[in-house]
Order: structure tokens, then sequence, then C-alpha cells
């Protein structure tokens, strides 16, 4: 299945100012994200970051990555790649995967699999993932989100509260995870085009506001999601100077030789 996969970049990270550009190993850090998905999905797959700095563009076209320059004034993500699929000239049918700029250890397999989603799903506008959480720290803390599904696979809501919630929860306080368990999202997003252009002009919901999550407005607009169920968790993301302080760290490491 042909699939394009979108990677956006902003350097005014509020959290970790010039994150693209963070040194991982001698090269940047988004630069090593679509390195990292060039290495593990079909070689005709079309890998572009979407920046919002020429100084990104310029480090991607020194290590041969494709890249667009947007614009510095979209509120959020799926804005900017809205407007890069209307600089690559999508089809409305096409799909895209958002993989985030901040994910140099992301497993291509699950690239590959949310990108299936809407290949096998023809309902669905949107794909993402999630997996099983195993431990309490998870599930009640309100930055990991949690999704429900359908018997279909599909989201049923996304929250920050600890779901789904069993009828004694309270009463007992939460001392175990329920069964069975709960699931954690994983930020990794597939789009129809068409969705994506449509998306960013949508209101936003009542439900998006109060959790602070976008995908909440697909839903409330009856959009459906399918959700892929990963059997691990994802690797480690960069969203501050100790993630990033970790992640160096594998980079640094020399690899065994052979």
């Amino acid at each position: 299945m042909r699939y394009t996969v979108l990677i956006p970049a902003r350097l005014a990270s509020t959290r970790l100012p010039n994150k693209p550009m963070a040194d991982l190993g001698g090269i940047p850090m988004v630069v090593r994200v679509a390195q990292r998905v060039r290495s593990g999905v079909d070689p005709a797959t079309r890998i572009v970051v979407a920046a919002d700095d020429a100084r990104i563009t310029q480090a991607c076209q020194h290590h041969s990555i494709e890249s667009v320059l947007t614009r510095t004034d979209h509120p959020s993500g799926s804005d900017r790649l809205a407007e890069a699929c209307q600089l690559l000239g999508l089809g409305d049918h096409e799909i895209v995967v958002n993989v985030q700029g901040d994910e140099p250890l992301i497993d291509t397999q699950l690239v590959q699999a949310v990108a299936q989603l809407l290949g096998n799903n023809t309902s669905a506008s949107m794909g993402t993932a999630a997996h099983a959480i195993d431990n309490l720290g998870d599930f009640t803390n309100p930055n990991v989100v949690k999704v429900v599904l359908n018997a279909a696979g599909q989201a049923l809501y996304f929250s920050r509260a600890p779901i789904a919630w069993w009828r004694d929860g309270f009463a007992q306080g939460i001392h175990t995870l329920p069964s069975p368990a709960p699931l954690r999202h994983i930020g990794i997003y597939a789009y129809r085009v068409g969705f994506l252009r449509r998306f960013p002009q949508l209101p936003q919901a009542p439900i998006e506001v109060t959790e602070a999550l976008e995908q909440l407005r697909a839903l409330w607009h009856g959009y459906q999601i399918a959700v892929h169920v990963s059997n691990s968790a994802p690797g480690p993301g960069v969203d501050t100077p100790e993630d990033l302080e970790r992640v160096r760290a594998l980079f640094a490491t020399p690899k065994p030789a052979l």
C-alpha cells in the first residue's frame, strides 16, 4: 500500500527550543527520525519533513531528506500537515502518516501498521495506535492518554483520566489495574488527505477543550478513528531536556563489532 510519511518540525518548542535541530550523535534529531523511518518502510514510501524554518530544510537537504517549508503561524500540527499536503500536491484519497519529529526511536513496524489501518478500514478517516498499560502509575497519570475501543477496533473515547473505570473503583481506591488491561494511546496518526484538509476547519469540540486532546474533535464531529493495538510500548520520545540527554546517550553508545 502506498502512503506518504510526514514529519512536522517546529523550532519554537516551548519545553525544548530548537528541538528538531538537537544533536544526536552528530545529526539533527529530525533527520534521525526520517532516517529511522526510511530504514524500516518500503523504499517507495515518500518521507517528507514539514518544517517551519529554513534551517531545518537546509539540514534535511544536507542529509538527502525531502522537506517542505511551511508557514510559521500554524496553530497546530494538523494545520502544518494540511499545508504540506497542499505543497506536495497530494490527492484527497491518498494516505499520510504523521510521525512526530521528536521520535528518533520510532518503531517502523508501527508506522506501517497505522498506515494499513486506513487501507483495511474504508469507513475510518484517521488511524492511530495504542498498547496495553501494565503499571498503575501510567493508568493514573494525566499525561498518559488512554483510549477505549469498540468491537471493530475503533476509538470510542480518548481521555487523560483513568479509563475504562470499573464500577466500584472509587469505593476500592486505585490499587490495581482493571481487567481487561486499559490501553495507552500512542501519538502516531494516519489520515486520509481529504479529511486532513477539512480537519483544521472543523469547530473545536467542548470535550477537546476540556481534555486538551485534538483527536476528540474528530470523534465529536462523527469521524471514525481506527486503532492498531501494538504488543509493545514505543521507544522513548523527546519532550524535555532530560529526555534529550537519555536519547543522546543511546546514540553515543558504541555499537558492538560484528
